[in-house]
């Protein structure tokens, strides 16, 4: 990788033989910075499309940069503009691809000192006065330069109404004018700014090239340091070159000799590998006692209980594709540590354990972060992930909780049905088998009045418990088969046609009245009596005729009667639920499963069908 200083420094300044001049020093970030495109690593669709751009003639009035930090947005905005400005050795060259770097418009935009070519931190100048100046000056021609260019980086810090003045301009710019904006939040630069930019997603650099550019800088510098060393820092820079490079700048200074892993890693608050394997191991076979002594000797050694934790998490998702794709493992940029641990540990843990310890650690390490003592906060992380690691998975458990609940209640069920078979393993508890229940009356109101009604408590709340028994509800869920009601034409017969239709009609609030609100006293049809339940609105009776004249194209006679009626449909629902999980609780194998989970609540109840 060729990369350009911006300001060539004598070679005593960047080797360790030579004692540099403190003065003059400058870091690796700034020292190594690219001046050309062919010192840019990782942005060959960017490059290639600004090459073919320029070749053609095609350039854009403005661009927008967006990527993480340390990419190179700005490097990037600075050699576009050399490359618009270059006018070659000779100063003849038109917009070229490949500055040449000794004329006059390079140099001064390199030093940062050409008038044409202003640089804006929109973090420090955000108000509509500094696009002010902007669009005052974009109707000047550029003193020396062949384009006039504006680079504003963090774009998305300016207000709204600076992005509002700058629409226009921004959208018919004079010819001579560039616009060339940077930004790591690109969500937050208004649509209409993108609309008239062209825009280029820098993207973060892959370890292996940042630990390439890396391994070259440091045999520029005369810089001993290991292939893991490299591996580490690479690692650590997440995509950023700058951020990397800073990293490197740290090490070299550090280090007395070679730069190391040891070194790396104590600088960085990191964990070792192997230790970081061990300790998972240890906590995903349960043992407790071994996984926090471990956890304490890195802790004490210096590691960061927050990077301890994203360590795990790194290793985890490592072994989850190593399972999946066995291939991850041939990978040369595989540290040997990693492959030959990541075969062990993955050929013995299941997706099951890997998914559960991966979610477990995930949110563990919300806690560490927010926690007033990281590594109290790690220690109980390390404790649950052990504790879940000696429950058995769902399978095991049905299994074993079957087989004892088989051989525990087959002389019951013997003694109690000679000709029942054995109990079998059921993948999960039988439901009772639901009461035949009648559907509501359609043969006038007579029958309803004439059923006995118990009287009403003293507070004037019904006792359902004393009620007749009607059986569960009936069946209102439409049905994919029914052809829908055309209006005038459809046939309500009972109640239950009745819910269905206005489920069908798309009438939510209807539907859920006469579910929750309507005590139903007799039903036939063109009649329908009910007592509304309290909080029902005081036109139901109306809107129910209404409803019931627009799909049947007859009138209805819809009254209100104070006799006590039938359960709504949703107390009727709750109590056969209600009697269903009582029911399922008595049963064997489910005792054997409340019993084994503390606390565990049946929350419902299906049926083999799939109804509930």
């Amino acid at each position: 990788m060729d990369a350009t200083r911006d300001h060539p420094a004598p070679a005593a300044s960047g080797g360790r033989d030579a004692a540099p001049d403190q003065a003059a020093y400058q870091v690796l970030a700034r020292k190594y910075r690219p001046t050309d495109f062919a010192a840019l690593i990782g942005q060959e669709a960017m490059v290639r499309t600004l090459t073919n751009a320029i070749a053609a003639g095609r350039l854009a009035h403005a661009f927008v940069l967006t990527g993480v930090r340390g990419v190179g947005k700005t490097t990037t905005a600075r050699i576009i503009a050399r490359a618009l400005n270059c006018v070659g050795p000779d100063g003849t060259g038109g917009p070229t691809i490949e500055p040449c770097g000794v004329c006059a418009n390079c140099t001064a935009i390199a030093q940062d000192r050409h008038v044409d070519v202003m640089e804006m931190d929109a973090a420090s100048r955000t108000g509509v006065d500094d696009i002010r100046e902007i669009i005052d000056g974009v109707r000047y021609r550029p003193t020396s330069a062949r384009f006039k260019i504006y680079i504003i980086d963090e774009v998305h810090m300016l207000s709204k109404n600076a992005f509002n003045a700058l629409l226009k301009t921004l959208e018919e710019p004079p010819e001579h004018v560039k616009f060339i904006f940077a930004t790591t939040e690109i969500r937050k630069v208004p649509v209409t700014v993108l609309s008239r930019c062209q825009r280029f997603d820098l993207r973060r650099i892959e370890v292996q090239r940042l630990a390439g550019h890396f391994k070259d800088i440091c045999a520029k510098e005369g810089a001993a340091i290991s292939e893991a060393a490299l591996h580490l820092i690479a690692r650590a820079a997440d995509g950023s070159v700058r951020d990397g490079l800073s990293i490197l700048d740290q090490a070299i200074a550090m280090a007395e000799g070679a730069i190391g892993e040891d070194l790396v890693r104590d600088m960085l608050g990191l964990a070792d590998r192997s230790q970081g394997f061990d300790l998972l191991e240890k906590t995903l076979k349960g043992d407790t006692p071994g996984a926090l002594s471990q956890l304490s000797s890195m802790y004490q050694d210096g590691a960061d209980p927050a990077a301890v934790l994203g360590d795990l998490l790194e290793i985890v998702h490592f072994l989850t594709r190593a399972k999946l794709v066995p291939q991850t493992l041939d990978d040369p940029a595989v540290p040997e540590i990693e492959r030959v641990r990541g075969r062990e540990m993955a050929g013995g843990l299941g997706m099951g354990a890997l998914a559960r310890a991966w979610q477990m650690l995930l949110k563990g390490l919300g806690e560490v972060q927010h926690a007033p003592n990281a590594i109290q906060a790690t220690e109980m992380v390390i404790v649950r992930l052990a504790h879940a690691a000696n429950l058995p998975t769902p399978e095991e458990a049905l299994r074993r909780l079957t087989d004892e609940g088989a051989g525990s209640t087959a002389p019951a069920h013997a003694a109690a049905a000679p000709a029942a078979p054995a109990a079998q393993p059921q993948a999960s508890a039988p439901a009772p088998t639901p009461k035949p229940a009648p559907a509501p009356s359609s043969g006038g109101g007579g029958a309803a009045r004439a059923m006995a009604r118990p009287a009403p408590e003293p507070d004037g709340s019904p006792d359902y418990d004393d009620m007749p028994d009607y059986g569960p509800e009936p069946d209102y869920t439409p049905t994919a088969s029914a052809p829908p009601p055309v209006e005038g034409q459809a046939r309500v017969e009972t109640f239950a046609d009745l819910v269905n239709i206005a489920g069908e009609m798309k009438e939510g609030i209807l539907q859920s009245h006469l579910l929750t609100q309507v005590h139903l006293v007799a039903f036939e049809p063109g009649r329908l009596e009910f007592r509304p339940a309290a909080g029902a609105p005081d036109n139901l009776a109306g809107e129910l005729g209404r409803f019931l004249k627009s799909v049947t194209g007859a009138r209805w006679m819809v009254t209100v009667s104070n006799e006590q009626g039938r359960p709504t449909l949703a107390e009727q629902r709750a109590r056969q639920q209600r009697d269903e999980k009582a029911e399922v609780a008595e049963h064997p194998l489910v005792k054997a499963v409340m019993e084994a989970f503390p606390g565990a609540e049946i929350k419902d109840v299906r049926h083999p069908d799939g109804d509930t």
